[in-house]
């Protein structure tokens, strides 16, 4: 009888042992484009991989999905052969491992997006959010290798650069925030006699800057903070490309400094009312930023408001600089504030970069991160700096001599008109 007893308690101990085992791990699948690039033309191929970090080297099998509707394909590589315009859309992709008590699957990946544009002109920009004070390199992209003699780019349906020759790029040169917007290109060439144009597809441009405003909060009177004190944490996003300068916090009540600059997002101060603040300074860059005041018990007096940016002087090199190419045989472009576009007549916005200067006093030098108990976790050392200690926290074708008319997706071409649509680009 013992032993039968023995047996059922052993039994039902395994059952509960692997009733907890959890199917998902804490690490998640890397989606990256290996050819190809985010917007192409119909017939055009790209290339997707999936990666698991998993430092054990286990054998993984892959899940793809657009969207939410799983594809057949379970290789490491995602292929788009002579993709359509109904191919393209956001691609993820996780692991799966097959195990002695189940599959155990990976967190999904962060999305890739691919659209595939059934027109003629594709403008291409890079994949990435520019950074204010950066150059932006884009490409006027053509279907075939028209000898064309004009580009012109466009910001919000307004011409904002024309240049005359070959050369199907253009350089927006010390960016600002007022930069991004979505952008298209026309080209143009001739032919047989006519003069033939076709237009891209809006295209959206992100430009973010180095260093967010910071947000202060002030968390008080809850487990994790000692009574009589609370923590002052200073919320920004720091966007700079690694390897990234340090950035430095201070604290400050009443315009006057609690402590040391600190590298970290948060400091425990003692409950007091007052008028607090932080700022946020990457000397490398000669970058500052200031919050908002922000006040905490009964307050007296008027409120100030802080100087909220002091741009850096000299741009820094954390991005790769994009100088423009010579072209000693082809004019320059040229600037087309006053001519008027197909779209609208408007004036085209200019890319100039304003400057203020800070009139706060220099700050002495860094000193370690001041201790804080053992109640108040660490800040999240990402680029997106939210951590608080107290909750988780198309184009159509024309000729100026003919007809030319098309839709997007099928390209047609009958008795020497040519057609096409491109679709709307959406993006991250």
């Amino acid at each position: 009888m013992d032993t039968v007893i023995s047996l059922l308690v052993l039994s039902t101990l395994a059952q509960h042992v692997v009733s907890v085992v959890p199917t998902v791990t804490s690490f998640r699948a890397i989606l990256e484009k290996v050819s190809g690039d985010s917007r192409i033309f119909s017939g055009e191929d790209a290339r997707l991989r999936c990666s698991i970090p998993d430092i054990h080297n286990s054998r993984w099998d892959y899940l793809w999905f657009r969207g939410s509707e799983q594809l057949t394909q379970t290789g490491e590589y995602f292929v788009l052969w002579n993709a359509g315009v109904r191919d393209g859309g956001k691609f993820y992709c996780k692991g799966v491992r097959d195990t002695a008590v189940g599959n155990i699957y990976t967190l999904q990946s962060l999305p890739v997006e691919i659209n595939v544009d059934g027109g003629w002109a594709i403008l291409q920009v890079p994949p990435h959010p520019a950074l204010v004070g950066d150059t932006l390199k884009v490409t006027c992209r053509l279907r075939r290798n028209f000898p064309i003699h004009e580009v012109i780019l466009y910001k919000d349906g307004v011409e904002v650069m024309r240049q005359r020759g070959p050369n199907p790029q253009f350089y927006l040169t010390k960016l600002t925030l007022k930069d991004k917007g979505m952008y298209s290109c026309r080209a143009s060439w001739d032919a047989n006699g006519r003069t033939h144009s076709v237009m891209s597809a809006d295209t959206s441009v992100q430009v973010l800057e180095l260093v967010t405003q910071p947000v202060l909060e002030i968390v008080a009177n809850n487990d994790q903070t000692p009574a009589g004190w609370m923590t002052l944490i200073c919320h920004l996003q720091y966007n700079a490309r690694g390897p990234a300068p340090p950035i430095h916090y201070y604290f400050y009540k009443d315009d006057k400094r609690l402590g040391t600059a600190t590298s970290e997002n948060h400091d425990l101060v003692r409950q007091s009312p007052g008028q607090y603040s932080c700022k946020a300074k990457v000397p490398q860059l000669d970058i500052t930023r200031w919050s908002e005041p922000k006040g905490f018990g009964e307050v007296a007096g008027p409120q100030t408001r802080r100087p909220l940016v002091v741009h850096r002087k000299v741009p820094w090199p954390l991005s790769p600089q994009v100088s423009s190419p010579s072209f000693s045989m082809l004019p320059p472009a040229e600037s087309t504030m006053a001519r008027p576009s197909p779209h609208q007549s408007t004036v085209a916005s200019s890319f100039i970069q304003p400057t203020e200067v800070s009139t706060q006093p220099s700050d002495p030098p860094l000193k370690p991160a001041q201790p804080t108990p053992s109640t108040v976790p660490p800040p999240v050392l990402s680029i997106n700096q939210t951590a608080t200690p107290t909750r988780d926290n198309s184009a159509f074708l024309s000729q100026e001599s003919g007809d030319m008319s098309g839709e997007s997706g099928d390209m047609l071409e009958e008795s020497g008109d040519m057609s096409g649509n491109s679709s709307e680009t959406v993006t991250h």
